[in-house]
């Protein structure tokens, strides 16, 4: 029995990224019929699509369908969430962690919910500051909590592999609302995530 791998793209979107991938291909001077690049620009432009299939998803949603009432007003944190984001200036990627903290008001999230969320702004083109405040708001905007806070570390292959080719730098990037503009509450979170 011959090995199928079932994924779900839209066919005309797929033929048509692919095509602009075998002209690229070729116009950098490479053979695309040869044996290794025969299949690179499908398999680029299904690639491209999981990659930004962020712009399809709805946070606000995400964290809607796992809202449970709950009395319980301390601080929740979800840490070291890995993300994977393509950098919208260069198209190249930029990947490392994140955490998130909020002081809920009533209600709880389910955990999944958050990485989820995380996800769905890191599966577009984007730049770390802009996704940093876009998870922020789609938490404060769907749990109402009392803070939250959103910190970022990650490192950017357009920085490594060009550019300024600098190997072991890193982009930590923070936005904070509510009880975590405090500066003992944003502490407190500070040094949990550092543990």
């Amino acid at each position: 029995m011959a090995y199928t791998k079932k994924e779900s793209f839209d066919e005309q979107i797929t033929q048509k990224i692919s095509g602009y991938y075998t002209e690229m291909i070729s116009m950098l001077g490479e053979d695309v019929d040869r044996d290794g690049l025969a299949k690179t620009p499908e398999r680029a432009a299904k690639a491209m699509q999981f990659l930004t299939q962020g712009y399809d998803q709805d946070a606000g949603e995400i964290l809607k369908s796992a809202l449970f009432k709950e009395d319980y007003s301390e601080m929740v944190i979800i840490k070291d969430i890995e993300l994977y984001s393509l950098c919208e200036h260069h198209l190249l990627p930029f990947f490392g962690k994140a955490h998130v903290a909020y002081i809920p008001n009533g209600y709880v999230v389910g955990l999944s919910k958050i990485p989820r969320v995380i996800d769905v702004f890191a599966r577009r083109l984007q730049v770390q500051e802009r996704m940093t405040h876009e998870i922020l708001h789609a938490i404060d905007d769907a749990l109402k909590p009392l803070g939250v806070a959103v910190v970022i570390e990650a490192a950017h292959m357009c920085m490594m592999m060009r550019g300024v080719q600098k190997q072991n730098s890193s982009t930590t990037t923070s936005a904070f609302t509510g009880e975590f503009k405090n500066l003992e509450t944003r502490n407190e979170f500070l040094s949990l995530i550092l543990k």
